[in-house]
């Protein structure tokens, strides 16, 4: 037999897909974003956190409001009594912090017919920007150590002291207008900064946790706060357990009218925003400060100072917080001045604000708009129910936040292909 009569026939190559069958369509534009919408992804835990808390919220308003429980006692003889006084309350009560915070659609109607000027439908948003500067540079304090690994529990006593020096500065210093605003920004951090280096420094030095070294130096910055008020020169006699008002050239200048308090202490902390994210995302000591969160030991194994990247971000961290509280003092409107609750607890605040930004710039800027949303909202939904309530909505939001897998157990959310994933320090 010859080789031609032995060879092989030739086989013909196994099609990719069976003659009978169709390749599956890939999903849609629409079936991609509803499997999106039931995936416990950071987004979609954010968002539904936010429901969640709104919910609860609004059932703890119906428990607090006595003319809604009163309709509850005859509910099986009426029920749509308590059904409806229970939407109206919970309605009335969101409406009016919508109202309070951002616009009040009554004031457009008087506005468009000359009755009211354009000052007057900005204020509510006016209040919010103003409330939401600080809280935004508090977040950033506390989420640019989060992204490092650490826990600045200490912004609270940073924002003191970055108002105290920002507040000398304002009243005992007197330089032209644009000069004088910028003496006083760079005071409050310089101060923030120093104060938020020595947990840092005692972290790296010593191993002194963060989290006790920084709430005994809230303490020692609450008790110096006490202290330098009761100073000769700083001390008004005017006015008790204050200082003097800061000169009109270091005071922030307002961009909703003169009559709002809105002013560029917004502008700036959005500004911060940014820098933060170029530091994290495209600088090497922002790689540094990511790399030491997510495994100090690997990183240096790899050759980085471990011990330097924790004196550098708390010292950074030092520095967005003593901002904040150089618009405590500068922007925030009258008085213009130092006083025992300068602070209003803002650093504690920013806590939050970074765990519901995920200690994420963008996340905190959003974050921090919410929240000086409810701090200007609170005065119209005090009428219907207590003032601790926004408190309380706040402590909400942040179990919800801090808890993805409870929001994805309620929810029955899918399981993200990364896993569940939430901010957090490893120095614990």
């Amino acid at each position: 037999m010859t080789d031609e009569e032995r060879a092989p026939e030739t086989e013909e190559p196994a099609s990719a897909t069976p003659p009978d069958t169709k390749p599956e369509p890939r999903p849609g534009i629409v079936p991609r974003f509803a499997r999106y919408l039931v995936t416990a992804n950071n987004v979609m835990v954010t968002v539904y956190a936010l429901v969640l808390s709104m919910v609860v919220g609004g059932i703890l308003i119906i428990l607090t409001n006595e003319e809604v429980r009163k309709t509850f006692t005859y509910f099986f003889a009426k029920p749509t009594d308590a059904l409806s006084a229970s939407w109206d309350t919970v309605a009335s009560a969101y409406t009016g912090l919508f109202r309070a915070s951002i616009v009040d659609p009554e004031d457009i109607s008087k506005w468009l017919s000359g009755n009211e000027s354009l000052t007057d439908v900005l204020y509510p948003l006016s209040e919010t920007l103003t409330y939401a500067a600080p809280l935004i540079l508090a977040g950033l304090a506390v989420g640019l150590a989060f992204r490092a690994g650490l826990f600045n529990i200490g912004a609270e006593g940073q924002v003191m002291v970055g108002a105290v020096a920002a507040g000398i500065v304002g009243f005992q210093v007197h330089a032209p207008f644009l000069l004088h605003i910028v003496l006083v920004l760079a005071a409050g951090m310089i101060a923030g900064g120093i104060y938020g280096a020595i947990p840092g420094i005692l972290k790296a030095r010593t191993g002194a946790h963060e989290v006790i070294t920084s709430i005994m130096l809230n303490y020692v910055a609450i008790n110096f706060l006490s202290w330098i008020l009761n100073l000769g020169w700083v001390k008004d006699p005017k006015q008790p357990e204050q200082s003097y008002a800061v000169d009109g050239n270091a005071r922030m200048w307002t961009i909703m009218g003169s009559d709002n308090r809105a002013n560029i202490g917004i502008i700036v902390a959005v500004a911060a925003a940014l820098g933060v994210w170029w530091l994290l995302s495209r600088s090497t000591a922002g790689y540094r400060m990511r790399a030491v969160g997510l495994n100090p030991e690997a990183s240096r194994t790899a050759g980085m100072s471990v011990p330097k990247t924790f004196m550098m971000t708390m010292a950074t961290a030092g520095v967005l917080a003593g901002l904040a509280g150089a618009l405590a003092v500068a922007g925030s409107g009258a008085p213009y001045a130092l006083s025992r609750d300068v602070s209003a607890n803002m650093g504690f605040d920013g806590i939050t604000v970074a765990l519901l930004g995920r200690a994420k710039p963008g996340g905190i800027i959003a974050a921090g708009f919410l929240f000086g949303a409810l701090r200007a909202g609170s005065s119209q939904m005090q009428d219907l129910v207590p003032i601790e309530m926004v408190i309380v909505l706040q402590a909400v939001i942040v179990i919800f936040i801090a808890a993805p897998a409870l929001v994805k157990a309620l929810l029955r959310l899918r399981e993200p292909a990364g896993g569940l994933s939430i901010s957090e320090a490893k120095g614990w």
